[in-house]
């Protein structure tokens, strides 16, 4: 037996040539444009520090009439903000809420307070940021107190925990670091702090880029000034822990920011102004 091959000839409608046709070249253009906006504002934020744009909200989520109550009973951040400002961190607060998972430990109530306060906590330090949610955690947990940890068989008051995507708090030590809103500790901020460093450590999104260019040039000016870290340490305006690792120098510079800005800047203008450029830190006076 033979086999003849068969030859089926397809043949386009020239309107379905054309659509395809059009379809193809606006695919090649978006993805043109697309790699030329990155290259721009890549460009755009390493010379100004800052991206193209901030804010791009379709749907502004709104906080619940308690949840607005505790910003504007508790939270001194929000009550510096312009009106445009507070509408933008309600919606950012009210995001973050629904996006991560709270959890609570040893019986503790998870009232409209904590969950609040600590999303305010986060927003306020991401509020220059355009992802502002933290992607490497996803999960709030938080304690009555400290809490034993069996991993090193001690007290924690808080921390990150990246393996678990979990930040947590002890809520009797969080609450204490609002209560003096200028001794340089507050849990909320320093924990907080550890997460987006490590966030944007292991992201490329323009605000990470702009963090770690801003990180990497307040190291390497300590490292070629050396009476400026010698004026730190002598100064005791940042406590010892600060020196312990890079992770902890910068949580510990971001409560001093947070907490005292005006006697930052006035003893160390360039560490702040690094602090102040890599957070896109522009509102409540900062």
């Amino acid at each position: 037996m033979i086999y003849f091959p068969i030859v089926v000839q397809l043949t386009f409608n020239p309107t379905l040539k054309l659509v395809l046709l059009v379809l193809f070249f606006v695919g090649m253009s978006l993805v043109v444009l697309s790699r030329f906006y990155i290259y721009f504002e890549q460009t755009y934020a390493l010379k100004y520090k800052k991206p193209f744009f901030l804010n791009f909200v379709m749907l502004s989520k709104k906080t619940t009439n308690n949840q607005l109550r505790v910003l504007e009973r508790d939270f001194l951040f929000y009550q510096r903000l312009n009106e445009k400002e507070r509408l933008l961190f309600q919606h950012r607060v009210a995001s973050f809420i629904n996006d991560k998972e709270f959890i609570s430990r040893e019986n503790l109530e998870l009232t409209e307070d904590i969950k609040t306060l600590i999303s305010a906590t986060a927003i306020m330090l991401t509020f220059g940021f355009r992802k502002y949610k933290i992607d490497l955690i996803d999960k709030v947990i938080v304690y009555p107190k400290a809490y034993y940890s069996k991993t090193n068989e001690t007290y924690h008051k808080g921390e990150t925990n990246p393996q678990l995507k979990a930040i947590v708090f002890s809520w009797e030590d969080f609450k204490h670091g609002y209560k003096i809103g200028d001794d340089n500790l507050n849990l909320g901020v320093h924990e907080f702090g550890h997460a987006i460093h490590l966030n944007a450590s292991n992201n490329n999104d323009i605000s990470s880029l702009i963090f770690n260019q801003g990180f990497d040039n307040l190291t390497n000016y300590l490292q070629h000034h050396k009476i400026v870290r010698q004026d730190l340490i002598a100064s005791k305006y940042f406590r010892e822990y600060a020196y312990t690792n890079q992770y902890e120098f910068f949580a510990v510079l971001l409560e001093n920011f947070i907490e005292t800005p005006l006697e930052f800047r006035a003893q160390f203008p360039k560490l702040y102004n690094y602090l102040k450029q890599m957070l896109n830190f522009n509102f409540a006076g900062y």
